[in-house]
């Protein structure tokens, strides 16, 4: 999980050309089958220990995407909304294909 985690906030910043004093805060949630971690603690190891971190379940509807972590990030930019690259990794991309403009990462 902290491996996942890590990729997809590094991924986040990379591609918005984000720093972790960008961040103003972020919320992450993560499907009832995911235990062994807190996603925020991943975050932290990325040197966001002054950012505030929450983290939430996903609701459990049916059908739904399994062991799925999702970011929500609030952050200081420039950029238009427009220009903003929101990143869905390992099939998670299946989620809102009407925002993905990130590569596609298979899964591992």
């Amino acid at each position: 999980m902290l491996e996942r985690v890590a990729e997809m906030v590094t991924d986040v910043m990379e591609a918005n050309g984000l720093d972790v004093d960008d961040f103003i805060s972020v919320i992450f949630t993560a499907t009832s089958d995911l235990v062994s971690e807190f996603p925020a603690y991943a975050a932290r190891r990325l040197g966001f220990g002054e950012v505030p971190l929450i983290c939430a379940r996903e609701l459990e509807i049916a059908g739904s995407m399994p062991r799925c972590v999702r970011m929500m990030a609030h952050v200081e930019t420039d950029l238009a909304r427009a220009d903003i690259t929101h990143v869905y990794l390992h099939g998670a991309a299946n989620l809102r294909r009407d925002l993905t403009k990130t590569r596609d990462v298979p899964d591992a």
